[in-house]
């Protein structure tokens, strides 16, 4: 029993000594930390994320495809999104005429736009009409041979016979695939809350590379609101089950959580708080509705720079812990007073610093 715990102790002090050498001290490769708790440096910010990390996806913005100018304004935006979703469903007219005409809008766009001014693939997705409409088949069939596009939204989502409906079309479209296409199931009803695991849980019969992979939830509040009579105030407490139904989900099988759009779209007060209940509750992200929504949601949903500074400490002081056969030590609060640190708050400080790299921040190191 000793010798396991002790294996247990090293292997998480190894495993905190390689994350404080190369994650808090960012580009620095070589740096001993000295014994003087408490006293940090800066380093400079972090220009691109590692290369073994995956880029962020805070911010999900809608272009409507039924304006040329606003698709042509897509490509320039003030603070870019992390990814732009170009859609064809609630943002265009029901009629058939304005369905087909939107969607041949945005396949010409897509097509002669250079790919140098275009984002990357992974950065652009595609709303589609729902599975059960009739614009669903050429919608997919179109988009599908856009190869800018990385990434397709499916609304109204309600179970896993959607996503398998979709999968199949998605390999009838492309047999010769050889990237996973990157699938966001909209959960909007209260069907597809009762069936959350299911949905979550869903794999390709097809193989990802064939049938498209699932890589986020995403709720929809307004649709939700309209499938259970919830009604919808500024408080947000009628959506908290829902919200952290969809986030326990998601990270239940390793998928990102988008959270709701703020439809106050001009009150960036409440976006930002918002934005900061989203992501206290586990959102990795949230939808926009308007460009100047995004820059509030970049830097909302990445960690303070309180945050940092607290993880960076709890790394330095834990490998100390760790270096005197201690799983445990008590961290200085503001106040005066004192937090007991074991490792389920290591793995929490991990986290911090890892996403913090992945934004390019500001990281402290210790000195």
């Amino acid at each position: 029993m000793q010798t396991a715990t002790a294996l247990r102790t090293l292997s998480t002090s190894s495993r905190s000594k390689a994350l404080i050498r190369s994650s808090v001290l960012g580009t620095k490769r070589d740096i001993v930390l000295g014994n003087a708790p408490g006293r940090f440096t800066t380093t400079r910010p972090l220009s691109t994320p590692a290369s073994n990390e995956p880029a962020l996806c805070r911010s999900y913005l809608y272009v409507p495809a039924s304006s040329d100018n606003m698709l042509e304004k897509s490509l320039s935006f003030g603070t870019p999104p992390d990814v732009v979703i170009f859609d064809l469903e609630d943002s265009v007219p029901p009629s058939p005429y304005d369905k087909k005409t939107a969607r041949e809008r945005l396949n010409q766009f897509l097509h002669r736009t250079p790919e140098e001014k275009l984002p990357p693939p992974s950065r652009v997705a595609v709303r589609l009409n729902d599975v059960n409409t009739p614009f669903f088949a050429d919608d997919i069939s179109e988009i599908l041979r856009c190869p800018s596009v990385g990434t397709l939204v499916l609304p109204k989502i309600h179970s896993v016979r959607d996503l398998h409906y979709v999968s199949r079309a998605i390999r009838n479209s492309c047999p010769s695939r050889t990237t996973p296409l990157r699938i966001v199931a909209s959960i909007e009803s209260a069907r597809s809350v009762f069936g959350l695991g299911e949905i979550a849980s869903w794999k390709s019969e097809f193989g990802a590379e064939q049938g498209g992979e699932l890589a986020a939830l995403l709720f929809a509040a307004e649709d939700y609101c309209a499938d259970t009579s919830v009604v919808r105030t500024t408080s947000r407490q009628e959506l908290l089950f829902v919200r952290s139904q969809v986030v326990i989900a998601a990270k239940a099988f390793g998928l990102e959580a988008i959270d709701m759009v703020c439809v106050n779209y001009k009150d960036q007060g409440y976006l930002r708080e918002e934005c900061e209940d989203g992501r206290r509750l586990g959102f990795t992200g949230k939808q926009a509705i308007h460009p100047n929504q995004v820059e509030i949601v970049n830097s909302t949903f990445v960690p303070t720079s309180k945050e940092i500074l607290r993880a960076v400490r709890i790394l330095h002081q834990m490998n100390t812990a760790h270096s005197s056969q201690k799983g445990a030590f008590g961290l200085e609060m503001e106040d005066g007073g004192k937090e007991m640190i074991d490792t389920p708050m290591l793995k929490q400080a991990e986290n911090t610093i890892r996403l913090a790299r992945v934004a390019g921040l500001d990281i402290p190191h210790a000195e």
